[in-house]
Protein backbone atom coordinates (compact mmCIF):
# COMPACT_ATOMS: atom_id res chain seq x y z
CA UNK A 1 0.00 0.00 0.00
CA UNK A 2 0.86 3.41 -0.88
CA UNK A 3 2.79 5.35 2.19
CA UNK A 4 1.74 8.18 4.31
CA UNK A 5 3.55 8.83 6.81
CA UNK A 6 7.14 7.97 7.46
CA UNK A 7 9.41 8.73 9.99
CA UNK A 8 13.17 8.22 10.28
CA UNK A 9 15.88 7.99 13.55
CA UNK A 10 13.27 10.30 15.38
CA UNK A 11 14.40 11.59 18.98
CA UNK A 12 13.03 13.96 21.05
CA UNK A 13 14.59 15.19 23.74
CA UNK A 14 13.28 17.80 26.52
CA UNK A 15 15.29 20.08 28.66
CA UNK A 16 13.65 20.06 32.27
CA UNK A 17 16.03 22.48 34.68
CA UNK A 18 19.23 20.97 34.34
CA UNK A 19 17.90 17.36 33.16
CA UNK A 20 17.31 15.67 29.55
CA UNK A 21 14.68 13.70 29.08
CA UNK A 22 14.60 11.80 26.23
CA UNK A 23 10.78 11.36 25.03
CA UNK A 24 11.75 9.49 22.00
CA UNK A 25 14.07 7.47 20.61
CA UNK A 26 14.77 6.52 17.69
CA UNK A 27 11.10 6.01 16.28
CA UNK A 28 11.25 4.69 12.48
CA UNK A 29 7.88 4.04 10.87
CA UNK A 30 5.73 3.91 7.66
CA UNK A 31 2.24 4.19 8.25
CA UNK A 32 0.09 3.32 4.95
CA UNK A 33 -2.22 5.54 3.48
CA UNK A 34 -6.19 4.62 4.79
CA UNK A 35 -4.71 2.93 7.80
CA UNK A 36 -6.57 3.17 11.51
CA UNK A 37 -4.62 2.52 14.36
CA UNK A 38 -3.88 2.88 17.80
CA UNK A 39 -1.44 4.22 19.98
CA UNK A 40 -0.68 2.51 23.21
CA UNK A 41 1.55 2.40 26.30
CA UNK A 42 1.91 3.36 29.88
CA UNK A 43 1.81 6.63 30.86
CA UNK A 44 5.29 8.78 30.06
CA UNK A 45 5.74 6.51 26.87
CA UNK A 46 6.03 8.80 24.59
CA UNK A 47 2.60 8.43 23.15
CA UNK A 48 1.02 11.82 22.81
CA UNK A 49 4.83 13.41 22.02
CA UNK A 50 4.78 11.06 18.48
CA UNK A 51 1.42 12.63 18.19
CA UNK A 52 2.13 15.99 18.27
CA UNK A 53 5.66 15.12 15.97
CA UNK A 54 3.37 13.69 13.28
CA UNK A 55 1.26 16.35 13.91
CA UNK A 56 3.68 19.07 13.14
CA UNK A 57 3.14 20.53 16.33
CA UNK A 58 6.20 19.95 17.51
CA UNK A 59 9.85 19.53 15.51
CA UNK A 60 12.02 16.49 16.42
CA UNK A 61 15.14 17.18 18.10
CA UNK A 62 16.63 14.54 15.33
CA UNK A 63 15.80 12.36 12.51
CA UNK A 64 13.38 13.05 9.31
CA UNK A 65 9.74 13.26 9.21
CA UNK A 66 8.14 12.82 5.20
CA UNK A 67 4.38 13.55 4.98
CA UNK A 68 2.38 13.22 2.22
CA UNK A 69 6.17 13.12 0.11
CA UNK A 70 6.25 16.29 2.01
CA UNK A 71 9.82 16.59 4.20
CA UNK A 72 8.90 18.48 6.93
CA UNK A 73 11.70 20.01 8.41
CA UNK A 74 12.09 22.16 5.21
CA UNK A 75 9.08 24.17 5.73
CA UNK A 76 9.56 27.03 7.74
CA UNK A 77 6.87 27.89 10.42
CA UNK A 78 4.43 29.79 7.95
CA UNK A 79 4.29 27.24 5.29
CA UNK A 80 4.25 24.67 8.27
CA UNK A 81 0.98 26.15 9.70
CA UNK A 82 -0.32 26.10 6.09
CA UNK A 83 0.61 22.61 5.37
CA UNK A 84 -0.63 21.56 8.96
CA UNK A 85 -4.14 22.92 8.67
CA UNK A 86 -5.20 21.50 4.95
CA UNK A 87 -3.07 17.83 5.77
CA UNK A 88 -3.87 17.12 9.35
CA UNK A 89 -6.97 17.19 11.34
CA UNK A 90 -6.83 16.89 15.31
CA UNK A 91 -9.11 15.94 17.51
CA UNK A 92 -8.33 16.21 21.75
CA UNK A 93 -9.10 14.81 24.65
CA UNK A 94 -10.29 18.42 25.60
CA UNK A 95 -12.24 19.69 22.35
CA UNK A 96 -10.52 23.22 22.88
CA UNK A 97 -13.99 24.80 21.38
CA UNK A 98 -14.29 28.49 21.47
CA UNK A 99 -16.90 28.93 23.87
CA UNK A 100 -18.19 32.33 22.52
CA UNK A 101 -18.60 30.77 18.95
CA UNK A 102 -21.80 28.76 17.69
CA UNK A 103 -21.17 25.21 16.85
CA UNK A 104 -21.22 25.93 13.17
CA UNK A 105 -18.72 28.76 13.56
CA UNK A 106 -16.30 26.82 15.31
CA UNK A 107 -16.31 24.00 12.37
CA UNK A 108 -15.78 26.73 10.11
CA UNK A 109 -13.00 28.25 12.21
CA UNK A 110 -10.29 26.19 10.14
CA UNK A 111 -11.61 27.06 6.59
CA UNK A 112 -11.75 31.28 7.94
CA UNK A 113 -8.11 30.43 9.36
CA UNK A 114 -7.36 29.07 5.43
CA UNK A 115 -8.74 32.45 3.74
CA UNK A 116 -11.58 30.02 1.51
CA UNK A 117 -15.19 31.67 0.95
CA UNK A 118 -17.12 32.40 3.58
CA UNK A 119 -20.36 30.53 1.57
CA UNK A 120 -18.19 27.33 0.61
CA UNK A 121 -16.89 27.12 3.95
CA UNK A 122 -20.25 27.41 5.38
CA UNK A 123 -21.48 24.93 3.67
CA UNK A 124 -18.87 22.39 3.97
CA UNK A 125 -19.42 23.26 7.73
CA UNK A 126 -23.38 22.47 7.67
CA UNK A 127 -22.55 19.20 5.82
CA UNK A 128 -20.60 17.86 8.46
CA UNK A 129 -22.38 19.10 11.75
CA UNK A 130 -25.30 16.88 9.69
CA UNK A 131 -22.73 13.96 9.23
CA UNK A 132 -22.10 13.84 13.03
CA UNK A 133 -25.79 14.48 13.61
CA UNK A 134 -25.95 18.11 15.00
CA UNK A 135 -27.31 19.61 12.11
CA UNK A 136 -30.06 20.48 14.57
CA UNK A 137 -27.73 22.00 16.55
CA UNK A 138 -25.69 24.16 14.62
CA UNK A 139 -26.49 27.55 16.23
CA UNK A 140 -26.14 25.98 19.41
CA UNK A 141 -22.45 27.36 21.44
CA UNK A 142 -20.50 24.70 23.28
CA UNK A 143 -21.89 25.03 26.88
CA UNK A 144 -25.38 24.46 25.64
CA UNK A 145 -24.26 20.99 24.21
CA UNK A 146 -23.44 18.29 25.99
CA UNK A 147 -19.82 17.08 26.35
CA UNK A 148 -20.81 14.05 23.45
CA UNK A 149 -22.02 16.77 21.31
CA UNK A 150 -18.84 18.71 21.69
CA UNK A 151 -16.65 16.24 20.53
CA UNK A 152 -18.87 15.51 17.54
CA UNK A 153 -18.14 19.20 16.72
CA UNK A 154 -14.45 18.93 17.39
CA UNK A 155 -14.76 16.02 14.76
CA UNK A 156 -17.16 17.80 12.45
CA UNK A 157 -14.15 20.62 12.55
CA UNK A 158 -11.24 18.64 12.55
CA UNK A 159 -12.42 17.06 9.10
CA UNK A 160 -14.01 20.39 7.54
CA UNK A 161 -10.73 21.34 5.05
CA UNK A 162 -10.88 17.14 4.07
CA UNK A 163 -7.60 16.37 5.12
CA UNK A 164 -5.53 12.83 4.64
CA UNK A 165 -4.71 12.44 8.39
CA UNK A 166 -6.41 12.55 11.53
CA UNK A 167 -4.70 12.59 14.68
CA UNK A 168 -7.12 11.86 17.87
CA UNK A 169 -5.47 12.01 21.52
CA UNK A 170 -7.58 10.48 24.14
CA UNK A 171 -10.73 11.40 21.80
CA UNK A 172 -13.02 9.57 24.80
CA UNK A 173 -10.85 10.23 27.92
CA UNK A 174 -13.95 12.67 29.20
CA UNK A 175 -16.66 10.40 28.20
CA UNK A 176 -19.44 8.09 29.78
CA UNK A 177 -19.19 4.76 28.06
CA UNK A 178 -21.96 4.96 25.99
CA UNK A 179 -21.03 8.36 24.24
CA UNK A 180 -17.48 6.83 24.26
CA UNK A 181 -18.88 3.81 22.32
CA UNK A 182 -20.59 6.25 19.78
CA UNK A 183 -17.78 8.58 19.46
CA UNK A 184 -15.64 5.96 18.42
CA UNK A 185 -17.64 4.46 16.09
CA UNK A 186 -18.29 7.56 14.37
CA UNK A 187 -14.31 8.06 14.17
CA UNK A 188 -14.19 4.67 12.36
CA UNK A 189 -17.32 5.58 10.43
CA UNK A 190 -16.06 8.72 8.92
CA UNK A 191 -12.53 7.48 8.35
CA UNK A 192 -13.73 4.65 6.21
CA UNK A 193 -16.36 7.11 4.37
CA UNK A 194 -13.77 9.55 3.81
CA UNK A 195 -10.38 7.44 3.21
CA UNK A 196 -9.15 9.44 6.07
CA UNK A 197 -5.89 7.48 7.80
CA UNK A 198 -6.20 8.34 11.87
CA UNK A 199 -3.94 7.63 14.50
CA UNK A 200 -4.95 7.56 17.85
CA UNK A 201 -3.92 7.32 21.25
CA UNK A 202 -5.67 5.53 23.75
CA UNK A 203 -5.15 4.04 27.18
CA UNK A 204 -8.79 1.36 26.88
CA UNK A 205 -7.17 -1.71 25.33
CA UNK A 206 -10.76 -2.66 24.57
CA UNK A 207 -11.01 0.54 21.54
CA UNK A 208 -7.24 -0.74 20.98
CA UNK A 209 -8.73 -4.30 20.10
CA UNK A 210 -11.36 -2.73 17.65
CA UNK A 211 -8.97 -0.54 15.65
CA UNK A 212 -7.27 -2.68 13.11
CA UNK A 213 -3.71 -1.41 13.40
CA UNK A 214 -1.29 -1.09 16.52
CA UNK A 215 1.36 1.03 17.99
CA UNK A 216 2.63 -0.01 21.31
CA UNK A 217 5.26 2.38 23.02
CA UNK A 218 7.82 2.04 25.82
CA UNK A 219 10.19 4.30 27.28
CA UNK A 220 10.11 6.38 24.21
CA UNK A 221 10.26 3.45 22.22
CA UNK A 222 8.06 1.47 19.22
CA UNK A 223 8.08 -2.28 20.86
CA UNK A 224 5.87 -3.45 18.35
CA UNK A 225 3.59 -2.96 15.47
CA UNK A 226 0.89 -4.20 13.53
CA UNK A 227 0.06 -2.34 9.97
CA UNK A 228 -2.12 -3.75 7.60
Amino acid sequence: METLITLKSIYKTYKLDSQEVDALRGIDLSIPKGAICSITGPSGSGKSTLLHIIGTLDRPTSGVISINSTNVATLSDQMLSVFRNCTIGFVFQMNNLLPEFSALENVMLPGIIAGSKDEAVRERANFLLKSVGLGHRASHRPGELSGGEQQRVAIARALLMAPPILLADEPTGNLDKKTSASIEELLMNLCHENGVTMLMVTHDPSLASRLPNAICMEDGKIISTSLI
